[in-house]
């Protein structure tokens, strides 16, 4: 039984990506200016064009995928003959993990020999996106159902996040900030330094005071815990703030020797919640 990687939306992947990978990604949606959109990777909605609409005020809304879309979407490979290995956002910043849990019960009534694996990856945007890409390394390597399972979930807290975000409104508005901090800390251009911890939360680590200081401070963070980075690939997700992502990975090539670093921007359904200027760094690590 030949297994199939699925994702979802969050891992911010780009299109051309998962066409060449022939990876199935499950959108989620968003509520956003009056209507409810697919996170499907920019086709609906330009991220240019969301994020230019996040910059003029308005504000995207989030909801977890309820169980029935899964067993929808994971039906037709069943019926393929395919097992099933679904990499989720993580279980800490959405209620989806719990839907797709069901979801399989629900399949293994009606197809009670289908082989389906639900992994929390506790990894959000690209981090989740750089976990997806390790298993389809080892899928296109030959690699069956149960040495890929195995591989991420051995592996998964290895995948560093490592964040800072240009606006703090957006942390205050989902409840990361107070609002004080958040007035303050925009007055005197203070920038948060956060990561993504063992249990899949979002958290503050440390402040810095100015842009061009976050976005080394996430540079330090990896020269401290990466393994062996040169012969790593190394993924940036960023909110519509491209040149930023690029000085991080120009700083990265120069004094790591990385040679493929993978840069896109950050989704609606995240990047609802992080909000326009976000960089993201990810990468294999000794711990988070």
């Amino acid at each position: 039984m030949k297994p199939i990687i699925i994702t979802d939306s969050c891992s911010d992947l780009s299109l051309d990506y998962v066409k060449k990978r022939n990876l199935p990604v499950l959108s989620f949606t968003y509520n956003f200016m009056g209507k409810d959109l697919k996170d499907d990777l920019g086709q609906t909605m330009s991220y240019t064009e969301f994020y230019k609409a996040v910059r003029q005020g308005h504000m995207a809304t989030t909801s977890q995928v309820n169980s029935q879309t899964y067993v929808e979407f994971f039906k037709n490979y069943i019926e393929e003959g395919k097992s099933i290995i679904y990499m989720c956002f993580s279980s800490a910043l959405s209620g989806s993990y719990n839907s797709a849990l069901l979801a399989r019960e629900m399949l293994l009534e009606e197809f009670p020999d289908a082989v389906i694996s639900i992994i929390d990856t506790r990894c959000a945007s690209m981090g989740q996106g750089l976990l997806v890409h390790y298993a389809l390394n080892f899928r296109d390597k030959g690699w069956d159902h149960q040495q890929i399972v195995e591989w991420v979930e051995n592996n998964k807290l290895r995948i560093a996040h490592w964040f800072t975000v240009d606006d703090l409104e957006h942390l205050k508005r989902g409840g990361r900030v107070s609002g004080t901090a958040a007035f303050v800390g925009n007055i005197l251009n203070i920038k948060p330094v956060l990561h993504v911890d063992n249990e899949g939360r979002l958290v503050p680590v440390t402040k810095v005071k100015g842009r061009k200081k976050s976005i080394k401070t996430l540079f330090e963070k990896m020269k401290e815990t990466a393994i062996t980075p040169a012969e790593q690939t190394v993924f940036i997700s960023h909110g519509d703030s491209v040149d930023d992502a690029n000085y991080l990975a120009d700083m990265i090539k120069e004094q790591l020797g990385v040679k493929e670093i993978v840069i896109n921007p950050i989704g609606p359904v995240i990047g609802a919640h992080a909000g326009p200027g976000t960089i993201a760094l990810f990468f294999l690590a000794s711990h988070r």
